[in-house]
């Protein structure tokens, strides 16, 4: 264990005084423990033992320019003597709100937050505030944040989850109240015959229906052609609002998010993570007859770090590079992702390894299968797990930083070369696999 000396030892103090030893549950997965890291630069992050790792967790998604993109540091830095909470407005939520709303599909009005979870939940008292109805309606292994109204249904056991045609909503947490599973209804995704049942046994009951427009935390999984265009419909026959949470997508899939990329629009739509390249920054935007329901019905929504000065430059700044020449960095993205993804699935087949290397450009999985490619969570979660977690270690010794379910992120600042210098690293670590 050489290699992480000073991570162990620091994760053994940090313990102490940290519950758990880490800010986030999310963060136990990392061998040999939750590794500990200095600085990040570009694609590189480089970790307390000096082990430099070219890394494809990039926060979860939010790096989408690299670590510590220059321009964005830059003009952060310039906003700090300004202050940076003020319990009131300030000219760069209007710059912000304004440039969002030209630009995403559906987008209206927008409201921010911080984080993805607080923002869900404004998406479901909004939701319930429009229509006067109390179930909300996801999917099974789409992940929505770890509130209780939310985690439900994210990872469930198969054991605990009913029958595929009809699950039944299973709590993610201990301490989670079983009330919150009283006004959720699960469905299988990516089936449009097992959303229209859903809806009509709790007819007149769902006041929205929420995704991931591409299912990503359970396993990046395409929508079927024709998917979300029937969903969004169904929504309309059945008076319930189309909530898309582009969390992840938004900015990742493409400038304009998985609703650009796939030509569908929903009602309420929440985005986070890429939007303010790292800094924390969260919004629900949408239709304006929903979101004139703080203001008309007194729908509350609060917080006292909701647009900082720092995280709406930092989101100026990063558009100010995504924007540019009609999204020009997504099409080297896609160009270089292609790229990885077809050379992953290539060494896959040298070692006579069976994987189906699934999802978009800027977000996908290595799937250890020998079946087809996962359409649902439960294709999902039947694959081989023992393989992918394997290929995580073996890439890690390598210096390649993914998670443990193989799922890669890329940033603009993965290029060719470290794209090639990638492949050669996971040849390695696939043949010690194999």
């Amino acid at each position: 264990m050489r290699r992480y000396d000073t991570s162990i030892a620091l994760y053994e103090r940090t313990r102490k005084s940290l519950a758990g030893g880490v800010s986030s549950n999310v963060r136990y997965a990392s061998v040999p423990v939750p590794l500990f890291f200095e600085r990040g630069e570009g694609a590189f992050l480089y970790d307390v033992d000096g082990n430099e790792h070219i890394d494809y967790v990039l926060g979860n998604g939010p790096a989408i320019l690299g670590h510590a993109p220059k321009p964005v540091i830059e003009r952060v830095a310039a906003s700090l003597a300004r202050g940076q909470v003020f319990a009131a407005q300030h000219p760069g939520e209007t710059a912000l709100a304004e440039r969002l709303c030209r630009l995403l599909p559906g987008i209206e009005v927008v409201r921010f937050a911080t984080s993805g979870t607080e923002a869900v939940l404004m998406a479901f008292r909004l939701a319930r505030a429009f229509t006067g109805r109390t179930k909300i309606l996801k999917f099974e292994g789409h992940y929505h944040g770890w509130s209780d109204q939310a985690y439900i249904s994210a990872r469930p056991a198969l054991n605990e989850a009913g029958p595929a045609n009809a699950p039944v909503p299973v709590a993610g947490s201990p301490g989670m109240p079983p009330s919150v599973l009283d006004d959720t209804v699960v469905a299988g995704w990516n089936d449009l015959d097992l959303l229209a049942d859903a809806l009509a046994r709790h007819k007149g009951e769902v006041a929205g229906v929420i995704m991931e427009p591409v299912m990503v935390n359970g396993g990046p999984t395409p929508p079927k052609p024709g998917y979300l265009e029937g969903a969004r419909k169904l929504c309309q026959e059945h008076g319930a609002l189309f909530i898309c949470d582009e969390v992840i997508t938004g900015f990742r899939a493409g400038l304009r998010g998985a609703q650009g990329r796939y030509g569908v629009t929903a009602d309420l739509t929440i985005y986070a993570k890429a939007v303010a390249a790292g800094f924390p920054l969260a919004m629900v935007g949408g239709r304006r007859d929903v979101m004139d329901t703080l203001l008309d019905r007194g729908v509350m929504h609060g917080g006292t770090y909701n647009g900082n000065v720092q995280s709406m430059e930092a989101a100026l700044a990063a558009l100010d590079i995504l924007e540019a020449g009609d999204g020009a960095v997504y099409r080297d993205l896609e160009r270089r992702g292609t790229k990885l993804m077809e050379g992953l699935a290539a060494i896959a087949a040298r070692h006579r390894v069976p994987v189906k290397v699934q999802g978009l450009p800027a977000i996908f999985q290595v799937y250890f299968t020998e079946g087809p490619a996962p359409s649902n969570y439960r294709d999902a979660v039947a694959c081989d797990r023992d393989r992918a977690l394997a290929f995580h270690r073996a890439l890690q010794d390598e210096g390649i930083r993914t998670n443990q379910q193989a799922k890669w992120f890329l940033s603009v600042a993965h290029d060719d070369v470290i794209i090639d210098r990638t492949l050669d690293a996971a040849d390695r670590a696939m043949k010690a696999v194999a």
